[in-house]
């Protein structure tokens, strides 16, 4: 502690965090032990986003879309069964920014906004969290594959047919469209 000039109480706080986070445990007579990298917790919003910094970027992006192709043709088949008409407006809206976007960060904006509001359409209450969790390196996903396209929109035909199938309550179509869109963005990082 003297070494790095911090308090007791610093000290502690900083390694109540790390063994939340799966990072480090701590045990009597054996003292403090950073934890194997598969018992971190890398769910955690701070670990995803530190990860997500250090990781090789090609072999982050396509674990990140590995995820994002198991969760999200779910997501928007549960989004075309269940949606209200206001969760329906918010995928809508957004697919209509897309739309509108005059330039690869509004396009980025409407695009997560997009994504996001697909997971909370479903109801299930445990996606919108992992949609909050993820967005920040989803963030910077789409922001690469906006600038590997042709054009930063290139996608926008993909996503209007997810909205539609979803719109009018085709889980199937919905959960194909999804599955042809992360299909495109997988094409985009593997091109890298």
């Amino acid at each position: 502690m003297e070494m790095y000039g911090v308090s007791r109480t610093v000290m502690r706080e900083a390694l109540r965090t790390l063994t939340s986070k799966g990072l480090v445990e701590s045990r009597p007579k054996v003292g403090t032990r950073v934890r194997p990298r598969d018992a971190w917790n890398l769910l955690d919003a701070d670990l995803l986003d530190w990860y997500a910094r250090v990781a090789p970027p090609l072999a982050f992006a396509l674990k990140l879309q590995e995820m994002r192709e198991m969760i999200e043709p779910y997501a928007a088949a549960l989004a075309a069964r269940t949606h209200t008409p206001e969760a329906f407006d918010a995928i809508d809206d957004a697919a209509r920014a897309m739309a509108a976007a005059r330039n690869v960060d509004e396009w980025v904006r409407a695009d997560l906004r997009f994504h996001l509001s697909v997971l909370a359409a479903g109801g299930n209450e445990l996606l919108v969290p992992l949609g909050a969790l993820i967005d920040r390196t989803l963030e910077a996903q789409l922001h690469l594959n906006a600038r590997r396209a042709d054009v930063y929109n290139a996608s926008l035909a993909e996503h209007l047919a997810v909205s539609d199938a979803i719109r009018v309550r085709d889980e199937d179509g919905a959960r194909r469209e999804m599955a042809a869109l992360l299909a495109v963005t997988r094409a985009r990082i593997e091109m890298s």
